[in-house]
């Protein structure tokens, strides 16, 4: 009975530790302290959203995958959503909304950072 017991508090703990979690990592790369998925795919902000609102749509939306939330997702603090133009749900961080660049191929990689001159890392303070 005692193991039952242990099993289930450590199941509690570990599904609590996991729902309290930030939707992204912090991690040390080229452009210093950034945030990433959960694959340590580089976070990107884009200068045309505006607090709240993505502004990427469409192909847009191909090259520079929106960080999506599950459908049961809440705010967590800094951690914000963002209902999408088709009404899916997307992470934003102290309001800005945050994406993916299709061209980083590995962990780390920052290379959509000033694409265009309006994407930019999401650095991690």
């Amino acid at each position: 009975m005692k193991t039952v017991v242990s099993a289930l508090a450590v199941l509690f703990l570990s599904t609590a530790a996991s729902l309290a979690a930030e939707p992204a990592k912090v991690m040390d790369s080229s452009a210093g302290k950034i945030y990433t998925d959960a694959n340590g795919m580089t976070l990107y902000t884009y200068d045309k959203d505006s607090a709240g609102k993505s502004a990427c749509n469409g192909d847009c939306a191909k090259n520079w995958p929106p960080l999506m939330a599950a459908d049961d997702a809440k705010d967590e603090g800094e951690w914000t959503l963002v209902t999408r133009d088709d009404g899916s749900k997307m992470w934003a961080y102290e309001g800005k909304p945050l994406y993916t660049f299709a061209q980083d191929k590995k962990a780390g990689d920052v290379t959509g950072d000033g694409k265009g001159g309006v994407w930019h890392v999401a650095k991690a303070d």
